[in-house]
């Protein structure tokens, strides 16, 4: 589908495996996959009750020109779970990916998904944000670096970044980090990130709403002044606790916490209107 033939272009919350709700969810926006297009904010798989079918939909979708995604957190994990190095949650459903017939497909085609995509010249749409000192340029050129390590083609390469990605250090983003550190702090920011610090540093623990207290020092990424915020409106998934809420007219949050009994939705870009559906396994 060429981008000038697109009806409606929609941004989707995270999805978590919540394939019920999304299937209601398109319902509701009479979606048309001839016409529309989604952009998923990623966390496509973990807690809900179809990880594989939401993936499978989602995958065939994008394969026939109707949706793309950006990779979250959750997403990330899968890639590391299915490759064996490191263990499943038991709180996360995602044995029924990595035990479907087309897994190594499946978990293929999401490692070559990538942690940054532009729905259109003025909208830049990641995981969990972007930190305040980062430009939408420098967020989708670091991205490649990591994309590039997740798609190659020697999973010698994949594996050993997938080992190193976990970790909290280093907080703080600097243009001198090489190597596995560079890569990590990049995935922490763009998919992990809630709160930092007025120079950009990362506070990891914090998962609660806007209206806890907070670690002294920190505040919400998206309360100082944004670089990216000044050229593109950043949209952003990855915090339940924020509901969809419309931060200022350049950020919006599209994670609605369907995983946790609430709304998954979905924010259409052409008039900015918000749709939202209960999550039917509730």
């Amino acid at each position: 589908m060429s981008r000038e033939n697109i009806r409606y272009n929609y941004v989707i919350g995270d999805v978590q495996g919540c394939f019920e709700a999304l299937k209601a969810l398109l319902k509701k926006i009479q979606f048309d996959a001839d016409q529309d297009f989604l952009w998923f904010a990623g966390d496509l798989v973990a807690r809900g009750e179809n990880s594989v079918g939401a993936l499978r939909f989602i995958k065939k979708l994008a394969e026939n020109g109707a949706a793309a995604t950006v990779l979250g957190n959750h997403d990330l994990t899968l890639l590391a779970c299915a490759r064996g190095l490191k263990k499943v949650k038991d709180k996360d459903n995602v044995w029924d990916v990595i035990n479907a017939l087309e897994s190594d497909d499946l978990i293929d085609w999401l490692r070559k998904q990538p942690l940054c995509l532009f729905p259109n010249e003025q909208t830049i749409l990641t995981h969990a944000g972007i930190p305040l000192n980062w430009t939408a340029e420098q967020t989708a050129q670091l991205s490649k670096e990591v994309e590039a390590v997740l798609a190659h083609e020697d999973f010698d390469v994949v594996d050993a970044f997938l080992k190193e990605m976990y970790g909290t250090e280093p907080d703080l983003w600097s243009e001198d980090l090489q190597g596995h550190e560079r890569l990590r702090c990049i995935v922490n920011y763009l998919t992990r990130m809630r709160l930092t610090d007025a120079e950009g540093r990362m506070e990891f623990s914090f998962k609660e709403s806007l209206d806890d207290p907070m670690p002294e020092g920190f505040k919400p990424w998206f309360e100082f002044e944004s670089k990216a915020a000044q050229t593109h409106q950043i949209l952003f998934g990855h915090w339940a606790g924020l509901q969809g809420k419309k931060i200022s007219d350049c950020i919006q949050n599209v994670d609605g916490g369907c995983v946790w009994g609430n709304q998954l939705m979905a924010f259409r870009l052409e008039d900015q209107q918000m749709f939202a559906v209960d999550n039917p396994m509730f």
